[in-house]
C-alpha cells in the first residue's frame, strides 16, 4: 500500500455535506472518508454498489486507498488478514453466502487479535437463496460462524445515515480491542436511499503512526528487535488456555463497555417490539398506526447485536403484557431476547421468509392478539 506522504489528498470538504445516496453506497464514501487503506470483496448481490461505488470514485488516486476485486471471497477475506495483520485499516463486504466463505478467516483473526471490517448486506438463504433482503445472518454473525470460543463485535444500521456512520465506529471498535467488527446490514438498508451527512475526511496514517499505534503489527518490532509473528496457532495446551482466557476477559469488557441500543415510547407502553435493521423501521410504522388507535407500544432497537443489550431489554419488559421480536427470519434474535427476560413476561415472534418484508399492518394486527 502506497504511503500517506506519497498520494495526493482530496479537497477540504464541508463536515456538513448533505447528499442522497443508497446504503451500499454510503458505505463506499465512508471508508475513503474514514482514512481507510484498502478494500478487499467479491461482488455479489445485492452488496455490488459497495465495490461498483469504489471503483468509480478511484479513492487511490486522491487517498491512496487501495481497492481490489479479488478473485472469490475467500481470497479477499485471506487479504483483509494480511492488510490488518500490518496495521491497516482494510475493510470488505459481502452478502450471505459470501460471508459464509469467510468465517474461517473471521475466526483466524479473531484467534490473532486483528482489527477488520466486514459489511455483510443479508439476502434470504439458506444456501444461495435469494437476492432478495433477509435477516437470517443474525446467528452467524452474532454466534461466529467459525471455529472456537470468539465474539465479532456486530454493529446493525436501521438507515443509510448510520451505513455511513458505523464504518468509522466499527474501525474504532475493532483498533480499540484488537477485533473483528461486522455491520450487519441487509438487502432493504443496502438498496435504499436517503439524505445523509457524509463524514469529514480523516487523513490516513503514516506509516511511523501505524508503528506506535499497533506495536503488535509486522511492520513493527517486538523490545529485543524481533520480527512480530502473527498467528492464531499454538500448539501447547496451557498456553493455548492462557491465550483464550485473555480473550474471554476482552469480552468481558466489550460486554460492559460496548452496549448500544435506543428505545422509542418504551416508557408507558403495554406491549415492547424489540427489532433491529430494517424490522426496526418497519415496526416505528407499525407502532405509530397502533398509537393512533390507542394501544400504547414502544420499541428497543439494539445497534449492538453482540455485546447484546440483555440488561436493557430485561428492564424495559419489566411490567409489560408481552414482548413482540419482529425479525425477516423464522426467529433467531428471538432466543437471545427469551434469555434476557427469563419468563418474566411472554414472547412471541413474528416474521416473514424467502425475501417478504414485514407489512406494518400486519405487525398491528400481530400485537393486537397479544392484548
Amino acid at each position: 500500500m502506497a504511503n500517506q506522504e506519497t498520494v495526493k489528498t482530496p479537497a477540504a470538504a464541508e463536515a456538513q455535506e448533505v447528499t442522497l445516496m443508497k446504503g451500499n453506497e454510503a458505505i463506499a464514501h465512508a471508508a475513503i472518508r474514514c482514512g481507510a487503506d484498502g478494500y478487499f470483496g467479491y461482488p455479489i448481490t445485492p452488496q455490488s454498489e459497495v465495490i461498483e461505488t469504489l471503483a468509480e470514485l478511484k479513492p487511490w488516486e486522491t487517498t491512496g486507498m487501495v481497492v481490489l476485486q479479488a478473485e472469490s471471497e475467500l481470497a479477499s477475506i485471506n487479504m483483509i488478514y494480511g492488510g490488518a495483520a500490518a496495521g491497516k485499516k482494510v475493510l470488505t463486504s459481502s452478502s450471505s453466502p459470501g460471508i459464509a466463505l469467510m468465517q474461517e478467516g473471521i475466526t483466524y483473526m479473531a484467534g490473532a487479535e486483528l482489527p477488520g471490517v466486514f459489511v455483510n448486506v443479508q439476502r434470504g438463504g439458506p444456501g444461495l437463496g435469494t437476492i432478495q433482503p433477509s435477516q437470517g445472518d443474525y446467528f452467524q454473525a452474532t454466534r461466529g460462524g467459525g471455529n472456537g470460543d470468539y465474539n465479532t463485535i456486530v454493529l446493525a444500521p436501521n438507515s443509510v445515515q448510520e451505513m455511513a456512520d458505523f464504518v468509522d465506529l466499527a474501525f474504532e471498535l475493532a483498533f480499540k480491542y484488537r477485533n473483528p467488527a461486522m455491520i450487519l446490514a441487509d438487502g432493504v438498508i443496502g438498496q435504499m436511499m436517503e439524505k445523509i451527512v457524509l463524514p469529514p475526511y480523516k487523513p490516513r496514517r503514516t506509516e511511523e503512526e501505524i508503528r506506535q499505534q499497533c506495536p503488535w503489527a509486522t511492520i513493527g518490532r517486538t523490545k529485543d528487535r524481533k520480527p512480530n509473528i502473527i498467528t492464531s496457532l499454538e500448539l501447547k495446551p496451557e498456553v493455548m488456555e492462557a491465550r483464550n482466557l485473555h480473550l474471554q476477559a476482552k469480552y468481558k469488557e466489550i460486554r460492559e463497555k460496548e452496549v448500544r441500543y435506543e428505545t422509542l415510547y418504551a416508557d408507558d407502553a403495554e406491549v415492547l417490539i424489540v427489532a433491529f435493521g430494517s424490522a426496526a423501521r418497519l415496526t416505528q410504522k407499525a407502532i405509530e398506526m397502533a398509537r393512533e388507535e390507542g394501544i400504547r407500544v414502544g420499541l428497543l432497537r439494539p445497534i449492538t447485536l453482540w455485546p447484546f443489550p440483555t440488561q436493557a431489554i430485561a428492564d424495559a419488559a419489566r411490567g409489560k403484557k408481552g414482548v413482540l421480536v419482529v425479525e425477516i427470519n423464522a426467529g433467531q434474535m428471538v432466543q437471545d431476547v427469551r434469555l434476557a427476560i427469563n419468563g418474566t413476561v411472554p414472547v412471541e415472534h413474528f416474521g416473514r421468509l424467502g425475501g417478504i418484508v414485514p407489512e406494518p399492518e400486519e405487525i398491528v394486527e400481530v400485537i393486537k392478539k397479544l392484548l
